[in-house]
């Protein structure tokens, strides 16, 4: 198994150990593990296998007792809420066989137990065994404990997201004070590129291990012999764990297929992750509509349109929502992935022409119309379906990403994706001619509460298309992560720009209070689920955080030699642009004629590569370089959005054509989650299931 495209079938194999267990048994799964099963056929794959029945990983679920089989598949390590939940679960049921499926190794749990030295079996799983068997109530009865890495989701074609580690982000200025606060003065590191990975926080080490471990099993899995490289401090910390790590080592031996692996931080690049500039049907739809419940990367599609029933008030809740993860359809499949990696208006017209075909192959009443595509368009040729029930089963995939494409053109958030747009244009340019106080600001008249007097109507400052507070912090996000590119500030620039801040932070306090509404981004911002608990003390409080942290983005790429800025100054021919940090990675490795580039950090995984690295101060020795393998991962460390990956599938055709290019990830970003990975307070404490 040695193409990108065999690859993408690894995230279903590793569902086949779960499979072949749950026969007759009633399934217990957590949200993290649903995700993943999700974009692999669902709670369909289970029923299909066998199961008599699925249920949310809850201690309020139970069974009765002709249901005497139970598997239980979670993400986490099997300690803390996650036991507490898996024994009221059996002490409310009538279970004689139990089953428990952990993402987390059985190495990692040992770790978590402060054991370090190599066990023989799986002593954590045998106790855990044992104490199954006591909830039960009966020592005879049958109890196992195994690990199956069930963390990837297949997307798309080009991308396998590790839905688990949605959380997982790069670490940041902010996290460098935390971690050295905790260590001896002399002791403390000078750089984030400093930290190894004994130095983070045991949660955090065990998240990175879980990943790692996961990783291995897909590679092993495809019998692949990986190199790995890093851009990044938390990426050298995960390419460094996987070189190192013992089973890998012991694959790499013998594995016969070959392959290159780039770790990528996020924080290279924030600029393209919150711009609006991606030409993308897929970034607006999973901006605009609400994610699927329980979801990160999925979205909720209003499927009233293909009923009868009446649209009231209520009504949202009547209909189950339909979502993007369409996999069952040949068809569905191929739309999604059009929308998923081209430009906008392409992706219209494949809708609308998807939805025509399966008109017509239905022999449906289809009113044929040429021109702009428009919602109401989309929804007459979705509503002809309702007539028969055969032809919308057999199209039910297209119908959704069809009424997703429709619902996000009429959606009214959807006019502030262009004015975020034409703020960020503005700023870019701005940046080139002025120092950095003086360009933001020009944020300053954004920063005023919604129904204030310059309002058009109640609830809304200037319209639906005005920039909210969410877009405002999005804004301020873009600009700082660009703040190096701005001219030199004159003597005193440190302190209007202290000043300016100041002024910001109160204004921005100030739209925050008056939200009558939080989002969930201010909500995750200032810990207030409903706008009734946020006091003005509360929300000053945190969007000063929020500056802290602002304040360190500018320096993220500073340790980087060569790769230093995503920005290219106007040259009076040409106006500033962004120039995307993941193409100058792939123009540097892909074109012939670049040398090493120094900032693509080779992780040495063993002695030979350590003798070649110093060999090669004396003598030509060739250092492994990620071109040199004919298939390439890309792993983006805290989030990749729709636009970079068609940036990628661009790129590359373009550069080197015929490669074969796979992305891994966290997750498949939305502008609105970078403020959110950003502002979180668990960032370094990611919940593992203590």
């Amino acid at each position: 198994m040695s193409t990108a495209e065999d690859f993408t079938q690894l995230p279903l194999l590793m569902w086949e150990k779960v499979f072949a267990k749950v026969k007759k048994a009633v399934v217990f799964m957590d949200d993290r593990c649903a995700e993943a099963l999700h974009w692999s056929g669902g709670a369909a794959a289970l029923l299909q296998a066998g199961a008599r029945n699925v249920k949310q990983f809850s201690s309020f679920e139970a069974c009765g007792e002709n249901e005497p089989k139970a598997v239980f598949v979670v993400s986490t390590l099997l300690k803390g809420r996650t036991v507490d939940i898996i024994k009221d679960i059996i002490l409310l049921s009538h279970f004689q066989y139990c089953v428990v499926f952990t993402a987390v190794p059985h190495s990692v749990h040992l770790f978590a137990n402060n054991v370090s030295t190599e066990m023989e079996g799986f002593p954590v799983f045998e106790q855990f065994e044992e104490k199954l068997c006591e909830w039960m109530g009966n020592m005879n009865y049958t109890a196992e404990v195994m690990h199956s890495p069930v963390v990837f989701a297949h997307v798309s074609q080009q991308l396998i997201v590790a839905s688990p580690f949605a959380h997982l982000f790069p670490l940041l200025p902010a996290d460098l004070e935390s971690i050295n606060a905790k260590r001896p003065e002399k002791k403390r590191f000078g750089t984030l590129n400093d930290l190894d990975g004994h130095s983070l926080p045991v949660e955090l080490q065990i998240e990175i291990k879980s990943l790692v471990s996961a990783l291995n099993s897909m590679f092993e899995a495809a019998g692949m012999r990986e190199e790995s490289f890093a851009v990044g401090p938390m990426s050298r910390i995960i390419a460094g764990e996987l070189a190192n790590h013992n089973q890998a080592k012991n694959r790499r031996k013998t594995a016969p297929n070959k392959a290159s692996i780039i770790f990528i931080d996020r924080t290279m690049d924030l600029t393209g992750a919150v711009g609006h500039h991606g030409d993308n049907l897929a970034e607006k739809i999973l901006t605009v509509l609400d994610p699927l419940p329980g979801h990160v990367t999925d979205v909720q599609v209003d499927m009233l349109e293909l009923t009868s029933v009446q649209r009231t008030p209520h009504s949202q809740n009547t209909v189950a929502p339909g979502c993007l993860a369409q996999n069952q359809s040949s068809s569905a499949r191929l739309l999604w992935e059009t929308m998923l990696t081209s430009k906008h208006k392409e992706a219209l017209m494949e809708v609308r022409r998807h939805l025509v075909e399966a008109a017509t192959k239905e022999k449906l009443p289809i009113k044929m119309s040429m021109g702009r595509v428009t919602p109401d368009q989309l929804c007459s040729y979705v509503k002809l379906f309702r007539s028969s029930w055969e032809a919308l089963e057999s199209h039910c995939g297209v119908l959704q990403l069809g009424l997703a494409t429709a619902q996000t053109l009429r959606h009214p958030n959807l006019a502030r994706w262009d004015s975020c747009l034409g703020f960020e244009r503005l700023l870019l340019q701005a940046l080139g001619d002025s120092d950095f106080p003086a360009v933001l600001r020009q944020l300053l008249p954004l920063m005023k509460p919604r129904g204030g007097e310059d309002s058009s109507s109640s609830g809304s400052r200037l319209g639906q298309d005005e920039c909210g507070p969410d877009e405002l912090i999005l804004l301020l996000i873009y600009l700082y992560t660009l703040a190096e590119e701005a001219q030199d500030s004159a003597d005193g620039g440190e302190e209007e720009l202290e000043k300016l801040e100041r002024e910001l932070i109160g204004a921005l306090t100030l739209v925050v209070t008056r939200e009558t509404e939080l989002s969930p981004l201010l909500q995750s911002l200032t810990g207030c689920a409903a706008a009734e608990e946020l006091t003005t003390e509360r929300a000053h409080s945190a969007v000063g955080k929020m500056f802290e942290t602002l304040r360190g983005l500018s320096h993220m790429r500073d340790h980087l030699k060569q790769l230093r800025s995503v920005y290219t100054a106007s040259d009076g021919v040409h106006q500033a642009s962004y120039r995307p940090f993941l193409r100058q990675i792939l123009e540097e490795v892909f074109h012939p004629d670049r040398p090493e580039c120094p900032d693509i950090e080779h992780m040495s995984g063993g002695l030979t590569d350590l003798l070649k690295t110093g060999f090669s101060m004396f003598m030509k020795v060739s250092r492994p370089r990620p071109r040199d393998n004919p298939l390439l991962f890309l792993f983006l460390v805290g989030g990749v959005t729709p636009s970079e990956l068609r940036l990628v599938k661009d790129t590359v055709a373009a550069l080197k054509p015929g490669t074969q290019v796979l992305v891994l990830s966290t997750r498949l970003l939305r502008p609105a989650d970078i403020p959110e990975l950003l502002f979180s307070t668990q960032r370094l404490r990611p919940d593992v299931g203590f």
